[in-house]
C-alpha cells in the first residue's frame, strides 16, 4: 500500500541511444530502482464512468470492519457512509407438529 500510495507517473524519454523512465513532474525523485512507477492513471473507480466501464461505489453494500477493498472505508473512496438495518417478514411454510407430553 505504500508503494502504491508513493507510486510516481512517468514518461518515456527517447534519446538518441536509449529511452528513459522520467517523472512527469520533475520535483519526484527516483529513490530506488524498486520504486512504483505508473505511464497512464487509473480512471477514478469511485466513480461511474460508462466510457471506462466503471460503475462507481455509490449505493454498493460494504463491510464495516473489513480493511480489504470490501472495507467501507476504502469502497466509500472517503465520502463516508451511512448504515441502515432492515427487517422483513416472511412466510416459512412452517409446520408445528406437538410431540411431547407435560409430566406433572
Amino acid at each position: 500500500k505504500e508503494k502504491f500510495d508513493g507510486a510516481t507517473e512517468v514518461t518515456i524519454r527517447k534519446t538518441a541511444t536509449r529511452r528513459r523512465l522520467e517523472p512527469v513532474n520533475p520535483t519526484f525523485k527516483f529513490r530506488a530502482d524498486t520504486d512504483l512507477v505508473y505511464l497512464e492513471a487509473s480512471p477514478d473507480f469511485c466513480r461511474r464512468d460508462s466510457t471506462t466501464g466503471t460503475t462507481g461505489t455509490t449505493g454498493r453494500r460494504c463491510n464495516k470492519t473489513s480493511r480489504n477493498t470490501d472495507g467501507c472505508d476504502i469502497m466509500c473512496c472517503g465520502r463516508g457512509f451511512k448504515t441502515t438495518r432492515t427487517s422483513r417478514k416472511e412466510r416459512c411454510k412452517c409446520k408445528f407438529h406437538w410431540c411431547c407430553e407435560v409430566l406433572a
